[in-house]
């Protein structure tokens, strides 16, 4: 029986190097001379952290974040903005949460989606992935299209990966 599988996957590699390209980029810019600006990656790679000394300053930083994650191929609907706090010292810090994986209301968003197009294609929930089966190639092809239309709405990016026919 034909079938697909949806995911969503970060490729972690690409984001140090975005992480790394900022970095860089806000060690040599003059509107940075003489300010900390920080960007740490959790270990697990489930999160980022900015920190400045201002809120203008960590905007700034964003943009260049954001722009560079462009740039190196990362969806940006992979991005949690956190709320920005305030720490010691003037400091300002924003936790941004890293999205890996499809989380289970999203699938069944996505099989809500599937059942409500009435496409002859049935979508199986598998841990942090979604199987979706039908009975020909032509079903699966209009169910990927159907997503790709959907996924700004559901701000979820994905792949679509091990297309069986």
């Amino acid at each position: 029986m034909p079938s697909f599988d949806v995911i969503s996957k970060i490729d972690l590699a690409e984001l140090d190097n975005a992480v790394n390209q900022t970095r860089k980029e806000l060690s040599t810019r003059y509107d940075f001379q003489g300010v900390k600006a920080e960007i740490d990656i959790a270990p697990d790679h489930s999160a980022l952290t900015l920190k400045t000394n201002s809120e203008e300053k960590l905007q700034a930083a964003k943009e260049v974040l954001l722009g560079k994650l462009a740039k190196r191929g990362i969806s940006l609907r992979v991005l949690e903005f956190g709320d920005i706090e305030k720490t010691g010292l003037s400091n300002v810090k924003q936790p941004i949460k890293l999205q890996q994986g499809i989380p289970v209301e999203k699938s069944k968003e996505l099989i809500k989606v599937l059942k409500e197009s009435k496409i002859k294609v049935q979508g199986s929930i598998q841990a942090d992935q979604l199987r979706v089966t039908g009975k020909n190639r032509d079903d699966l092809q209009e169910a990927m299209a159907l997503f790709r239309k959907e996924q700004d709405r559901l701000s979820l990016d994905m792949q679509f990966t091990n297309f069986r026919d």
